[in-house]
């Protein structure tokens, strides 16, 4: 996307994402049902779910539907923010892993 590669146009490429965003949202449920988990006795899980839909959202935003460069860079560098918040809050069990560093 920010070197405007033609494989942006391959078929492949724009299929990809939704497998990717849907195995991660199936698995993200999944693992909540597996557990039992409620945001009463889960808020970590429910709060990773939510930051996953957000990720989904913001990278869209970055691959597709952002209208100029700097959108799509600043919605970009926004998805990584989330997807290393996630990643923290899995290995945290907090959803404020910022506080259990």
């Amino acid at each position: 996307m920010l070197r405007d590669s033609p494989l942006l146009q391959k078929r492949w490429v724009k299929i990809a994402p939704h497998i990717i965003d849907s195995a991660l949202l199936l698995s993200a449920i999944s693992l909540a049902f597996m557990l039992g988990a409620t945001p009463a006795n889960s808020p970590w899980l429910l709060a990773k779910i939510i930051a996953l839909l957000l990720y989904i959202v913001i990278g869209s935003i970055a691959l597709k539907r952002g209208k100029t460069k700097p959108i799509k860079v600043t919605s970009w560098i926004i998805a990584q923010g989330i997807f290393i918040y996630i990643v923290f809050t899995a290995l945290t069990h907090n959803p404020q892993p910022w506080q259990a560093l």
